[in-house]
């Protein structure tokens, strides 16, 4: 399970430093792809593997089930980590997640969410629940 916040900083060649509590659960591979609001996800490929079955399953003849395995697909790579635990992130992945240089790195149950800082501060603003509006949101979900 990958849990935690870590900030941190993108380097001019676009690496950044995996958190070491990360790297033990990626394995030094993984799978970057754009994310859900403006993050990107980092995937351990056992993740990734258990993704692309689910994605695989999705009706070909449903074009919303074709956009939404495309926009994962479309932009993912693999990356490896160096001996320094630095995971490089592509440009177009950077422009995405409008990555300039401080970022914000969370564990998220299976996955690592990398978010610009200053997107991370406006999501978490824009997502705060009062203490009761949680409490019936998560009965809603059976938590």
């Amino acid at each position: 399970m990958l849990m935690g916040e870590y900030q941190n900083s993108i380097d001019s060649k676009g690496r950044i430093i995996v958190p070491a509590k990360f790297r033990e659960q990626l394995e030094y591979k993984c799978v970057l792809t754009k994310g859900l609001d403006n993050c990107l996800y980092i995937y351990p490929m056992t993740e990734w593997a258990k993704f692309h079955e689910k994605l695989d399953k999705l009706p070909v003849s449903d074009p919303k089930a074709r956009a939404f395995v495309r926009y994962f697909y479309a932009s993912a790579v693999e990356g490896e980590l160096d001996k320094q635990g630095r995971l490089t992130i592509p440009q177009s992945l950077r422009n995405y997640a409008n990555i300039e240089k401080e970022l914000v790195t969370i564990g998220v149950l299976n996955k690592i969410e990398i978010w610009s800082k200053q997107a991370y501060e406006n999501a978490e603003n824009g997502e705060m629940l009062d203490a009761s509006e949680f409490a019936e949101q998560m009965e809603s979900y059976g938590i």
